[in-house]
């Protein structure tokens, strides 16, 4: 190299050297969790493990798109690039799978993989098979029938009967890599390796009820949707008032669910609020199966959802939530056109109450299991006292609480009516999603009564069943649509829960957080945010 050159070089490199190294970027958030969900691909803690725990480290086939705020979230090719129904099976679908696809762990994505994944939840006697993974995913997939490979990028599953949602189920199927497991030789294991997945995250550090650190996966298959910061902390803050601490000290950038009586005040000290709709309901179910439950009567189900000052609760919220008068917000058009409208009548509520031989000399009394937080809990203490203030002094109801953790309340879920675990309980307080018609059969369909499914009121009605099942079987939207409706309106007016508020799902966040959307789903697309 010619000396002038070379005088060049290093006078370039001296002014390479003494300019600041790009800092790492990493974006802190707090949980409503007591605990770190699971980390082996398959995460507990409800839809808040799939949040954080979930999507953005273990992929499925089908995935949500989440960059749109102007309606419902919809489905995006994963790690399947596309898939149908087979031509002479309605119940049979085929998923092609997307190539060149690596886990964490430099393995390849296959067929092979998929079917082994699908082993470790539905078939209980390979050497994969994972309890508690199986338990969500059964749950979840209850229509899973069976499955095979076709060749190394073809596989097919065949539900038990048919249902055209069936994308908006298998959504909800994670995949780890085999070499994981093969690896640990224990699921109990497999987190401490970090478990691999194929997200644009993978695990690097997991601290039991402490923290999880996760980092961008610079090889990620699909280029565009690379993150934008280099490193995510996840840290569990069940406590409200110890999340708005942990933001206002700088602990952490972002937090799940703020105190409404602390967003004025969040706002003028330069933090951001989000909100937004998305299908989300925050209600009681109630135990209609139990022996000599008073749930069983529809009258007594009807008149409490009249008993609810819905209004006052939002008030309380600080407006982060808007009432609740069926399984859909009641502007979605499928909410269609039930008999009862419920609002605040306290006369009509009683009356209803007296019918059913519920008075001031006899009332309603019965205990509801909640838990103290949790994935779309919002704030679960005090919204169940004010719950319980207003249906003593508007209906006469005597309600009590047994406070237990999310994940142990959600396990309750799947309980038989007159289970130990219940403690009596004739009532749980569980959110819940409302994005979509596989959702309403998950938790609505009497096939799925506890403990088999979500529906664990044990209820069930003829003319729901006869719409959900035109619906399974149908191709064309509009005759979708018009069954939601009608399934809907059975919601409503023979209903299996005490519908009260949806959420607004509100977050706060540091001004250094930017490019984040609150999309209408329970999920976001962490690949979005990037920090200033």
């Amino acid at each position: 190299m010619p000396i002038r050159h070379a005088s060049k070089a290093l006078a370039l490199a001296a002014v390479l050297l003494a300019q600041p190294a790009m800092a790492e970027t990493t974006l802190r958030i707090a949980m409503t969790a007591s605990d770190i969900p699971t980390a082996t691909g398959m995460p507990n803690n409800g839809f808040e493990g799939m949040r954080f725990m979930g999507y953005p480290i273990f992929e499925g086939l089908v995935l949500w798109d989440l960059t749109r705020t102007d309606q419902l979230a919809t489905l995006r090719p994963g790690l399947a690039e596309k898939w149908e129904q087979a031509a002479d099976d309605n119940k049979t679908w085929i998923f092609h799978l997307r190539q060149g696809v690596k886990f964490h762990d430099g393995t390849d994505f296959n067929a092979d993989a998929v079917i082994w994944n699908l082993d470790r939840f539905f078939k209980n006697d390979s050497p994969q098979f994972e309890v508690a993974a199986s338990a969500i995913s059964r749950a979840r997939v209850p229509l899973m029938g069976s499955y095979k490979k076709i060749d190394d990028s073809t596989i097919s599953m065949t539900t038990t009967s048919a249902a055209s949602y069936f994308p908006y189920m298998a959504v909800y199927l994670l995949f780890t890599s085999p070499t994981s497991f093969a690896k640990a030789g224990d699921w109990s294991k497999v987190a401490t390796l970090p478990a691999a997945g194929t997200g644009p995250f993978r695990i690097t550090k997991v601290v039991p009820r402490e923290r999880v650190e996760l980092a961008r996966n610079d090889g990620y298959w699909d280029a565009s949707k690379k993150a934008k910061v280099d490193s995510v902390v996840l840290l569990p803050i069940p406590e409200v008032n110890s999340r708005l601490a942990a933001l206002r000290s700088g602990q952490v950038d972002w937090i799940e669910v703020p105190p409404p009586d602390g967003i004025a005040s969040l706002k003028s000290a330069g933090f951001t609020i989000t909100t937004g709709s998305y299908p989300h309901v925050w209600p009681w179910f109630y135990n209609i199966g139990a022996t000599n439950s008073p749930f069983k009567d529809v009258k007594v189900r009807q008149a409490l959802n009249y008993c609810v000052d819905r209004e006052g609760l939002v008030s309380l919220l600080s407006g982060t939530a808007e009432p609740s008068a069926g399984w859909l917000k009641a502007s979605d058009p499928n909410f269609g056109s039930p008999v009862n409208h419920y609002k605040y009548d306290p006369a009509k509520g009683k009356a209803m109450l007296a019918e059913a031989g519920f008075t001031a000399a006899k009332p309603l009394s019965f205990k509801v299991q909640m838990s103290s937080s949790g994935s779309g809990q919002m704030l679960p203490l005090v919204m169940n006292e004010f719950l319980q203030q207003n249906l003593k002094e508007a209906c006469g109801v005597k309600v009590e609480f047994d406070v237990i953790e999310w994940q142990v309340l959600l396990n309750a879920a799947r309980a038989t009516p007159d289970a130990p675990a219940l403690q009596g309980a004739l009532a749980l307080n569980i959110s819940s999603p409302s994005s979509d018609v596989g959702i309403m059969a998950r938790y609505f369909a009497a096939s799925n009564f506890s403990p088999n499914g979500f529906n664990f009121e044990q209820w069930k009605d003829d003319e729901f069943e006869g719409a959900l099942k035109a619906m399974a079987e149908a191709t064309d939207p509009k005759v979708i649509a018009t069954n939601t409706r009608k399934a809907h309106e059975r919601l409503v007016d023979n209903p299996p829960w005490l519908y009260i508020v949806h959420d607004l799902n509100p977050r706060a966040m540091s001004g250094k957080v930017k490019g984040f959307v609150s999309p209408q789903s329970w999920f976001v697309d962490l690949t979005l945010v990037s920090m200033q």
